[in-house]
């Protein structure tokens, strides 16, 4: 149903389009360009001697239905395409799977696991602290007061 609606609306764009380009074509500016193409005698017996009344409101109307005409497709097609992507993901939901690649380490990580490997390879186990965590020792030695 949105299609044909879409293209009946499109269908009337275009022939909108059309009569507002000859509307236009047809006014007489003052410098008689283009409308004198048509020649003046035409226009004035085919809308009277107001022709230039006639040809302005004309170009209002159709001026006007072109740009009502363009919001409503613009929404319909909006529309359209909005319901085009939710039927795509009902229809196949993406797996949420995690890379294949590690996870970027920063070095304080990576330090902090090459002490743990070395530990357990000294076997020191998995009491031991790192040495972040170990007491530190004055680096100074005391020596008792008399």
């Amino acid at each position: 149903m949105l299609d044909i609606s879409i293209n009946l609306l499109i269908a009337a764009l275009v022939v909108v389009a059309i009569l507002l380009l000859v509307v236009v074509l047809m006014q007489r500016p003052k410098q008689e360009g283009l409308g004198a193409a048509f020649g003046a005698a035409v226009t004035d017996q085919a809308f009277g001697a107001r022709t230039t009344d006639v040809l302005k409101k004309a170009t209002v109307y159709f001026g006007t239905a072109f740009m009502v005409i363009c919001l409503v497709l613009t929404i319909l097609i909006n529309r359209q395409n909005s319901e085009a992507s939710e039927s795509l993901k009902a229809e196949n939901p993406a797996p949420v799977a995690e890379s294949s690649q590690p996870k970027a380490l920063t070095e304080e990580e990576l330090e902090k696991q090459k002490l743990l490997e070395n530990a357990s390879k000294f076997g020191a186990g998995a009491e031991s602290k790192t040495p972040a965590e170990a007491p530190v020792a004055p680096a100074t030695p005391v020596t008792p007061q008399q």
